[in-house]
């Protein structure tokens, strides 16, 4: 924020997002509001409430919606959050240590276009900073002589990223920025692999009835990215592991089953004259109770 502000002066709004999980986060709010009045900056505090379940994503997932809504209300045009190299080397080597393909590796991206269907509007996010590390932030915030807040939770061990945070932390023969500079040639390799998912997809992939052909024979890599998008169709997003386990099973023992989904390898009659070998892929059925 401050960095935005000195370089835009006078066009800078900001939001915090409390989401009411730690009894001092209300406090933290205020320290923030209190900044921005200081430094001549709008700025607005939404409270939150977080579903219950995977408590990290459910809090990103209620923030993100609730930085929509203070987006349109401050009139912005662009939201900016302050993902670092560190962020960025932590998602790519927790994504690295779960066996994620392409669009996993790629990590935090720099850009995307958030869709709200409520609002019926589009949102840009930016995340300029992706290749500064977190020392150099801490020391801007130093010499601006501002006593940051710490958030407890980021020592909590319960959670993947903090063990994670902590086991980069010793780690000093591993470079956050290399890593957010691979995982940048990753997002580009992710939208050449993009189109070529898009092709087979529109070659390979037939719906007949309840079920969805995939005509096989592709790279381990195009497959398994085929394949979560056939689920998808199905209303099922498991993670790309997941899905990389399912592809390995239809191509060992030509069959597979996940999130709902069960697949079989199969002719499909693809016209009167050929037929051609494939991936079937049906919802399974329900159970008798």
């Amino acid at each position: 924020m401050l960095l935005a502000h000195a370089a835009l002066p006078g066009r800078v709004v900001a939001a915090t997002i409390d989401h009411a999980l730690r009894a001092e986060s209300a406090q933290e709010a205020a320290f923030v509001s209190d900044l921005c009045a200081s430094l001549g900056i709008p700025h607005q505090t939404r409270r939150i409430e977080v579903a219950d379940g995977n408590l990290q994503d459910r809090a990103r997932d209620a923030r993100y919606r609730a930085l929509q809504e203070a987006f349109f209300e401050l009139g912005a045009d662009t939201l900016a959050t302050a993902h670092h190299a560190d962020d960025q080397a932590e998602t790519v080597l927790m994504r690295l240590n779960r066996g994620s393909g392409v669009s996993g590796l790629a990590g935090i991206r720099a850009h995307r276009v958030d869709v709200n269907f409520d609002l019926l509007s589009e949102m840009l996010v930016v995340r300029p900073l992706l290749e500064w590390r977190k020392e150099e932030l801490a020391q801007i915030v130093d010499e601006a002589g501002i006593e940051p807040v710490r958030d407890s939770s980021n020592e909590d061990e319960r959670f993947d990223r903090v063990r994670m945070r902590n086991v980069l932390r010793e780690a000093d023969w591993l470079d956050p920025v290399a890593v957010a500079r691979s995982a940048r040639i990753l997002q580009d390799a992710e939208r050449i692999v993009d189109e070529a998912i898009r092709d087979t997809y529109r070659r390979s992939v037939f719906a007949e009835g309840e079920a969805v052909w995939f005509h096989r024979g592709d790279t381990f890599l195009i497959e398994v990215e085929i394949v979560s998008r056939i689920l998808k169709e199905f209303g099922s997003t498991p993670r790309g592991s997941a899905v990389a386990t399912m592809v390995e099973a239809l191509r060992k023992d030509g069959a597979a089953c996940l999130a709902g989904v069960m697949a079989k390898r199969a002719w499909h009659q693809k016209d009167p004259l050929t037929q051609v070998d494939a991936w079937k892929f049906e919802r399974e059925p329900p159970r008798n109770s």
